[in-house]
């Protein structure tokens, strides 16, 4: 079964159990809740936290207690903001180290929900030193009597995943060798999690489209036995030949990841205290004033919309793709950001770069594009162009310079001859490969990234930036039809010369 949202709930007899899912990053947390006692605990929730509070209320639950299952590092956890708003107490890996008050979690330590419900610690290193996974005991079968029960479920956080397991680079930049924390990955699956019973299901802290790993599957939960089964990194092989496989190959990861882990370790500002100061209205010159000194416009309109018609100098991240990963991205966190976007969606791209601790926004222009209708000079465009337009420029003598912002891997499968491969999240710094006096058509597989590009590329002063609109889909399915087209041509003249 997919991921198809975050309202996924399973009730098991005495207990409360409910899967939230935010797809935009990839991200699932947990409530689990005795219903007898309506003693509740969060398990790796997202900052913005309203969604946990309200299905409390109608279920009178009370949240005593807000668990993470390491310092995530592709978003920022609500912990804060559950202890702030309900004075949950927050509980961390053992080997965890922050600057708030938290409860050390080891080994076989126990949170009674309630006479029926349990959570079990297990201390599963790898993933990041302190990185625990969580048994959930239910419906009679709490390990609190000293008896030997089999578990309902395992939150594996980001140790195990749904066909993967958790990359053991994340921890770089603070200093851990990866092939040491792959190490300790390897003995956290057999020692800790592998020994489970089969029937045991498996609940992840994310899913397909994470870059919390390499190969993660798109269902919402699996089991022991079919991981087992199925999973690359369980399969029978050597510690050494286990480090080599998990360490190779991994996608670069974002350059706020670690950012956000060593955020998830602070005292910080709550979500909620960060957005009142964040969504101010401001007026066309205020923006304008705000540039000058080093801000950043932010447009999240979807690509068409931004390239008819926008503010010159800003940057395209929509909010209708990956806007929080390219925003973490391409954004610097330490300047002031703008946000103009249609009228209404201010407060939900606000929310989403709060999510992973962009907290830099100081407003948004009032009226959205509509405020710069009778300032044409502020206003630039940018070219779409369709496949057989590309198509006829290539033929041209003075050929283009085409740019693919495509991942490698993309790249590699296949491509329009005659492309130069710069992936989007390389682009910045390696801006000096792209010519100055020729004419730039950038494409992605579907428009999305290109548009950002071109935006990013009109940016640093590029005058002659083309989108491929719809991006290599587009141009293979249009070769596709011309090809036919030419098929068909040649067949109706080869019947007519032999009439």
């Amino acid at each position: 079964m997919p991921f198809t949202g975050r309202n996924i709930a399973t009730s098991g007899g005495k207990m409360i159990f409910k899967q939230y899912y935010l797809g935009c990053l990839a991200h699932a947390s947990y409530l689990i809740a005795d219903e007898k006692s309506r003693v509740a605990a969060v398990v790796d929730p997202q900052r913005d936290v309203d969604q946990y509070l309200e299905d409390a209320s109608r279920h009178g639950l009370k949240i005593l207690h807000v668990l993470l299952t390491h310092q995530h590092a592709d978003f920022v956890a609500g912990h804060v903001e559950l202890r702030e708003r309900v004075g949950a107490a927050i509980h961390l890996g053992a080997r965890a180290k922050a600057e708030y008050d938290f409860t050390p979690m080891r080994d076989g330590d126990t949170i009674c929900l309630g006479d029926e419900v349990a959570l079990q610690v297990l201390e599963t290193a790898g993933h990041t030193p302190e990185s625990v996974c969580i048994l959930v005991f239910a419906a009679g079968a709490s390990p609190s009597d000293g008896k030997v029960r089999d578990p309902w479920a395992v939150l594996t956080g980001d140790t195990l995943f749904v066909n993967d397991v958790g990359r053991p680079d994340l921890r770089a930049s603070l200093g851990w060798a990866p092939q040491d924390l792959a190490g300790l990955l390897y003995e956290s699956l057999h020692e800790k999690l592998l020994p489970l019973p089969g029937a045991t299901r498996v609940y992840p802290a994310h899913g397909a489209g994470s870059l919390c790993g390499k190969a993660l599957g798109p269902e919402n939960f699996s089991t022991l036995e079919v991981q087992r089964r199925v999973n690359y990194a369980l399969q029978p092989m050597t510690k050494d030949e286990f480090i080599r496989l998990v360490v190779a190959d991994q996608p670069e990861a974002p350059p706020y990841f670690a950012y956000d882990a060593v955020l998830n370790t602070k005292e910080r500002p709550t979500l909620e205290r960060v957005l009142e100061r964040s969504l101010q209205p401001l007026t066309l010159e205020a923006v304008l004033e705000l540039q000058s000194r080093h801000g950043q416009l932010l447009d999240v309109r979807e690509a068409a919309a931004f390239e008819a018609a926008h503010l010159v100098g800003s940057l395209n991240i929509s909010l209708e793709g990956q806007y929080a990963t390219w925003a973490g991205t391409l954004l610097d966190r330490e300047r002031p950001i703008v946000i103009i976007a249609d009228p209404g969606r201010e407060y939900e791209a606000a929310l989403r770069l709060g999510r992973i601790g962009f907290d830099s926004v100081v407003g948004y222009l009032a009226d959205g594009m509509a405020s710069a209708v009778c300032r044409p000079d502020l206003v630039a465009s940018t070219e779409r162009i369709g496949p057989l337009e590309v198509l006829e420029e290539l033929a041209q003598s003075s050929m283009p310079f085409l740019l693919d912002v495509r991942t490698a891997r993309e790249s590699k499968q296949n491509r329009i001859e005659g492309t130069v491969d710069i992936p989007l999240n390389q682009l910045p710094a390696r801006i000096a490969e792209i010519p100055t006096g020729r004419r730039i058509i950038v494409y992605c597989a579907g428009g999305y990234r290109s548009s950002i590009a071109a935006s990013l590329l009109k940016q640093r002063g590029f005058t002659d930036v083309v989108d491929l609109a719809g991006g290599f889909s587009a141009w293979n399915a249009a070769m596709a039809t011309s090809q036919n087209d030419l098929v068909v041509a040649l067949s109706v003249s080869n019947r007519r010369s032999h009439l």
